[in-house]
């Protein structure tokens, strides 16, 4: 039975996944990313991880890995990324050293927007964007079943789309990005703020359902400014679904309700996009690293 290997980095975790051509997943693994001890170190577990579970696979046959930040997928390489420190790094390259395995190299958001697309919530429509709404917030935007990653590695950065004018200071150096304004970390800090308590964004959710004053004029905030970032996407990609992913999606109607509404109200002569939960969790951009590398064997 071949099998590929899929590896998702996060900023605080590996998902690792063997995984049969026709998308079966047989084996799981989580490992921590270790950040704190530097690039070269994260770099090292990453390689030791896909390899030891090159060991393990049956007939394995190529390497799919997924990372934050900007990536070149065309030459492999991973050429940013603030979380964990690397510049210019030829990910792919070392990773088909490490393991004698053709590798694919890919964005982790677009990775789980093309599982979303392939396997999940999308699964069917012509065209869908991706948007996990977590710590931060990013897109994909899935054409014809491939993912647009754009001239320089830097498609979909949904989050630095400015709503609020000289809102919030972005970590990007802009003022009232969409990150700043609606993200999971937003909500939380905005509820701190407005309360002087700490809450995480889901306490706030669940605060808003039971009706607390504080938390609903919170969550009304985020809402608007999750609205006003995807009535610009559908102005821009016009895609047949939308499908919200991350932490803040796990808030179910609480979330997609008011935000299906707040988007009808503010299209004009746009199409209505369907708007949707993903389907596939925290699994889609491990999902989306084997598909990369299926696609990496043609399969």
């Amino acid at each position: 039975m071949d099998t590929v290997i899929a590896v998702d980095v996060g900023g605080t975790g590996l998902k690792c996944a063997i995984v049969t051509a026709d998308g079966t997943v047989v084996h799981t693994e989580r490992h921590a990313t270790g950040r704190e001890r530097g690039p070269d170190a994260v770099v090292a577990t990453i390689l030791d991880v896909a390899a030891g579970l090159a060991g393990k696979a049956d007939h394995p046959r190529a390497v799919g890995i997924v990372v934050p930040g900007v990536v070149d997928e065309v030459n492999g390489v991973a050429s940013f990324s603030s979380n964990i420190g690397w510049r210019d790094l030829p990910l792919r390259a070392l990773t088909e050293d490490k393991t004698g395995l053709p590798a694919a190299l890919g964005h982790d958001v677009r990775a789980g927007g093309l599982a979303e697309a392939r396997m999940g919530a999308a699964q069917g429509a012509g065209s869908s964007l991706f948007m996990p709404v977590g710590t931060g917030i990013a897109s994909a935007f899935v054409l014809a079943d491939r993912v647009y990653p754009g001239a320089h590695g830097a498609a979909g950065e949904i989050g630095h789309i400015v709503i609020r004018p000289g809102g919030r200071l972005c970590l990007c150096g802009q003022r009232g990005c969409l990150e700043t304004e609606a993200s999971a970390a937003a909500v939380a800090s905005r509820y701190a703020e407005l309360t002087g308590r700490p809450a995480t964004a889901a306490e706030v959710a669940e605060r808003t359902r039971t009706g607390e004053k504080a938390a609903a004029e919170v969550w009304d905030a985020t809402v608007d400014a999750l609205a006003d970032g995807l009535h610009t996407a559908v102005a821009l990609y016009d895609p047949e679904v939308i499908v919200i992913g991350g932490g803040l999606a796990e808030a179910g109607d609480t979330l997609m309700r008011p935000l299906a509404a707040a988007l009808d109200a503010r299209r004009t002569f746009h199409g209505r996009p369907r708007l949707v939960r993903a389907a596939l969790g925290d699994e889609a951009g491990c999902l989306g690293a084997a598909l990369l590398a299926l696609d990496r064997l043609g399969t």
